[in-house]
């Protein structure tokens, strides 16, 4: 069983923010689909579940995309909205 399956949507949200928030300051890699995935150990096959995730902490105005000009969900990584 995933973390996210034991959270209310307010808990998932906010974790995906604290976790968005640690891989800003770490420095080393900014947050995505896989990096979320991996933190709530999501399977990759359930992978709507952490865009899910992503988008409601987006729409919470909680995270951004790193660099807004990138169109491919693919390929797209998120930083906290401070930064």
């Amino acid at each position: 069983m995933s973390r996210a399956c034991l959270m209310n949507k307010d808990d998932k949200v906010r974790a995906c923010y604290l976790h968005c928030c640690l891989k800003y300051v770490a420095g080393k890699e900014k947050m995505n689909n896989t990096t979320l995935r991996e933190r709530f150990q999501i399977k990759e096959e359930n992978y709507p579940i952490a865009s899910g995730i992503i988008s409601d902490a987006m729409e919470a105005g909680l995270i951004k995309p790193s660099d807004p000009n990138n169109k491919s969900k693919r390929c797209m990584s998120y930083i906290p909205f401070w930064a």
